[in-house]
């Protein structure tokens, strides 16, 4: 029962939060941001926010300087979803896990491409001796 009810925090966290950034925040420096899951904390007091982040790691960087600067809008915006005793803490984690699977997906890609070449037709005559 607990189990499932983390889950349903966790999942109201993580729309709060992702309509939060999308629509609601307007720091220039939050942009490219997708939230990929929430992890919460047992006594709901800690949320781990995992978050896919576009641009280099220059504009990465920047971004998470702006989510964690608007950290407690977000947390408020959590609370008056929640109405729990207790807002979560919450803590941006970079998520690497959709970079990487774009990343194998183009290197399985390019390993298909090279590993299929193209046959060339056999002459006749092999094909005429096999037969007899």
């Amino acid at each position: 029962m607990a189990e499932r009810r983390l889950e349903r925090v966790a999942e109201a966290i993580r729309e709060v939060v992702a309509q939060a950034i999308l629509f609601e925040m307007k720091d220039p420096r939050v942009q490219g941001v997708t939230v990929i899951r929430v992890e919460v904390a047992g006594d709901l007091r800690n949320a781990k926010i995992y978050v896919s982040l576009m641009g280099d790691a220059k504009q990465q960087k920047l971004t998470m300087h702006g989510l964690e600067h608007g950290r407690g809008f977000l947390q408020g915006k959590i609370a008056d979803r929640l109405q729990t005793r207790w807002t979560p803490v919450i803590h941006f984690v970079v998520d690497e896990s959709v970079k990487k699977s774009i990343e194998i997906s183009r290197l399985i890609d390019q390993a298909m491409a090279t590993s299929v070449a193209p046959r060339s037709a056999e002459p006749p005559e092999t094909q005429n001796d096999v037969n007899e």
